[in-house]
C-alpha cells in the first residue's frame, strides 16, 4: 500500500503559487481542488509526470480518508482498490482540480472573491 504521492512539477508550482496567493495551505488547496474535479463526471488523465511535491496520504486526507476514497470511487462508478484509489486516482483529480481552481483563481481575482464564488456557484 502507497501512503505517497508525487504531483506533476507544473501542479506543485500551481499550489506553491495558490498559496502564496490566497494564504490557505497546499493540503486545503488540494482538498477544494479535489472536490472541484469530482464535479467533472469524466475520468481524469493520467498524471503526465511526477516531479512535483510530494504529499502524505494522512496528511492530505486525514481522518476523512474513507469519505475521499468513497467519493473517488462513486465517481468511477466502480469498485476500486486500494491502490488504484491512492496514489493513482487521487492523483488524477488533484492534478485536474488544481487547474480548475488556478482558472477560478483567475477569473475571480482574488481571494475574498474566489471563496465567494466558489461557495455561491459550487455548493449553493
Amino acid at each position: 500500500m502507497n501512503f505517497r504521492l508525487k504531483t506533476s512539477k507544473e501542479t506543485g508550482e500551481t499550489l506553491k503559487s495558490l498559496q502564496n496567493s490566497t494564504g490557505l495551505t497546499w493540503n486545503i488547496l488540494s482538498r477544494i481542488a479535489v472536490a472541484l474535479s469530482l464535479n467533472d463526471p469524466s475520468m481524469p488523465d493520467a498524471v503526465p509526470n511526477t516531479a512535483g511535491v510530494e504529499i502524505h496520504r494522512n496528511t492530505m486526507t486525514g481522518d476523512q480518508d474513507y469519505v475521499y476514497k468513497a467519493l473517488i470511487r462513486q465517481h468511477a462508478q466502480q469498485h476500486i482498490s486500494e491502490e488504484e484509489y491512492f496514489p493513482e486516482l487521487f492523483n488524477r483529480h488533484l492534478e485536474r482540480g488544481i487547474q480548475l481552481l488556478e482558472g477560478e483563481y483567475r477569473l475571480a481575482g482574488n481571494y475574498e472573491k474566489l471563496l465567494t464564488h466558489l461557495l455561491k456557484n459550487k455548493i449553493g
